[in-house]
């Protein structure tokens, strides 16, 4: 099992940027893709980006050009840079992995609010 811990939500002021934070623990040769999604009130559960064990990307085309996604495979860290951030960012972001086995598992979430 692996668990999963976000953080570095919080309010920031539209255009500004945040970095969140998927500390990784358990078995983590388990997982083989990390993704962060988000879940805005009265909406679904959205990809926002993923990375693979071998690095390859994908965003989503809201995101795409303003986010990032990387991963510190020595710290079992993932890491959201999130730059020129918008009020339709608002939402809370999970990260969730993927097992080599089929199945995932989620984080708890952080809230990140955009507004001025």
């Amino acid at each position: 099992q692996v668990q999963l811990v976000e953080s570095g939500g919080g309010l920031v002021q539209p255009g500004g940027s945040l970095r969140l934070s998927c500390a990784v623990s358990g078995n983590i040769f388990s997982i083989r893709t990390m993704e962060w999604y988000r879940q805005a009130p009265g909406k679904e559960r959205d990809l926002v980006a993923r990375i693979t064990s071998s690095g390859s990307t994908y965003y989503a085309d809201s995101v795409k050009g303003r986010f990032s996604t990387s991963r510190d495979n020595a710290k079992n860290m993932l890491f959201l840079q999130m730059n020129s951030l918008k009020p339709e960012d608002t939402a809370v972001y999970y990260c969730r992995g993927i097992y080599i086995s089929g199945g995932y598992t989620w984080g708890q979430g952080t809230q990140v609010t955009v507004s001025s």
